[in-house]
């Protein structure tokens, strides 16, 4: 049986009516020969459909990101939903799921989202004042307001939605009144990505860059705030840390950047074009484009790059070190540069050892504790 199959989809490319300054994929656009591939259209959201239910997976993914997804409009999901039904002749189980920054959704895009059971990220990094640093629109003007207006008008038509955090130098800093704040409104599905510098800089070089003290500082933080809710039954779901449990019961974690390498990644951009992670959207790691190519195609293209391959290169210094098993190496994208053959350590080593240092007695306790549901 076939593994499920996940493919993230950038139908707007990486166009965006945002100008965070932290922009990730704004940096990786500038370093490709194309920077834009525009809206997808379609004639190509048709192939990657009737490609992907015709791989033999019995469980797939249409994710959708940006730049930011819903530049490509309304029209376009609604044509995904018609184009699942043509397709899915097998009852593939299917799932849809967007991240977004909000600024469009009104009620239409609500309903539509409650209606077809979409999983929504919510890109928000917590307070007003903490938020509008980083994530300001074309004028430079805050966005804060507008996203707590989506935030409400989610919950109003009960659609599933998480908030997606940018740990930022300020973040870090503030985690206390942001967990505050999500907890004063009502936001307990939570997840926290760690900022990334630049491609090829050096890192901490920017006013936002997340250092390893200010990443070991937050984690712990953080830590507390969650260890506190969970012990005294209130609901908080972290990502980070609700797979940090499952794999002290020996479950493998759903977090890619988790596992220690590589997972089979296909990120469709707006023409077609796959690549092998979103941090790889570059032209040196396009894999072929399920406009000419199959999915079959896209795996044989994977494999002679090596790179999940080269994701299994974990620096000497891991070998010994007692974390291993639960930090096994940490994200490809914070292991940059290759030195020699080989990946580097990763940047965020010392903020890992010493939040596992600090946090493993009480991590251990809460899997002691659940043990007995989770494997009932």
């Amino acid at each position: 049986m076939q593994p499920p199959l996940h493919l993230l989809i950038k139908p707007a490319s990486g166009n965006c009516n945002l100008r965070c300054t932290y922009c990730f994929y704004a940096d990786i656009t500038e370093k490709r020969q194309i920077p834009s591939f525009g809206m997808m259209t379609e004639d190509t959201l048709e192939l990657v459909v009737r490609k992907a239910l015709d791989s033999g997976a019995q469980d797939i993914t249409f994710a959708f990101q940006g730049g930011e997804p819903t530049l490509s409009g309304l029209p376009f999901y609604r044509r995904l939903m018609a184009l699942e039904r043509q397709y899915n002749t097998r009852g593939v189980a299917l799932h849809n799921a967007i991240q977004t920054n909000g600024m469009l959704l009104d009620d239409e895009w609500a309903a539509f989202f409650a209606e077809n059971r979409f999983l929504v990220g919510l890109s928000l990094d917590g307070t007003e004042t903490i938020h509008d640093l980083h994530r300001v629109d074309a004028n430079g003007q805050g966005t804060h307001h507008r996203l707590m207006q989506t935030v409400r008008l989610l919950k109003a038509h009960k659609v599933e939605f998480n908030i997606l955090t940018v740990v930022t130098a300020k973040v870090a800093k503030e985690i206390k009144s942001i967990y505050a704040f999500y907890r004063r409104h009502d936001l307990p599905y939570q997840q926290y990505i760690p900022c990334l510098d630049p491609l090829g800089e050096t890192r901490g070089g920017h006013p936002y860059s997340l250092t390893p003290p200010l990443y070991e500082r937050f984690l712990k933080d953080l830590f507390d705030l969650w260890f506190d809710d969970v012990t005294h039954g209130r609901f908080i779901y972290n990502r980070y840390f609700e797979n940090l449990v499952g794999m002290l019961l020996g479950h493998p974690p759903e977090a890619c950047g988790m596992m220690g390498f590589c997972s089979r990644q296909n990120v469709v951009e707006a023409d077609g074009s796959v690549y092998p992670c979103d941090f790889y959207v570059l032209d040196q790691y396009r894999l072929g484009s399920l406009v000419t190519d199959s999915l079959s195609d896209i795996d044989r293209a994977r494999n002679a790059l090596g790179f999940i391959e080269t994701s299994r290169l974990l620096a000497s210094e891991c070998a010994a070190c007692k974390w291993r098993p639960l930090c096994r190496g940490g994200c490809r994208r914070d292991r940059e540069p290759m030195v020699g053959g080989q990946l580097s350590l990763n940047y965020f080593c010392p903020a890992y050892k010493g939040f596992f240092e600090y946090a493993y007695p009480r991590l251990a306790h809460i899997a002691r504790a659940v043990a007995p549901r989770r494997n009932s």
